[in-house]
């Protein structure tokens, strides 16, 4: 197997941008004043990442992934996010043996 130049170095540039935005998150952060309204915004990131991620699969396929769609949001509400995904991944899994898929 050979690794062509160009994607090796889109590879790495595509590496580097990601720990440089991490890194500086992570830098800016300490000079920024966070209020008790900024705090519950940033909460509120994960659980609202977790459902653009999974809205689409909900939608497109079977009752199984629908249910476990639902199930994940009201999980992602009250419980950690490796939680209710946790919950999700249960879900689906038990609904798609109920229904033989």
């Amino acid at each position: 197997m050979t690794l062509d130049q160009n994607t090796f170095l889109a590879i790495v540039a595509m590496a580097a941008a990601t720990v440089l935005t991490r890194v500086a998150g992570l830098v800016l952060i300490r000079f920024v004043a966070i209020g008790p309204q900024q705090k519950r915004a940033l909460e509120a990131i994960p659980p609202a990442v977790l459902m653009a991620v999974i809205a689409p699969t909900a939608l497109v396929t079977g009752p199984a992934e629908t249910l476990a769609t639902v199930a994940t949001a009201i999980a992602a509400t009250r419980l950690p996010l490796l939680a209710a995904v946790s919950i999700g991944v249960f879900v689906v899994a038990v609904g798609r043996a109920a229904v033989g898929a």
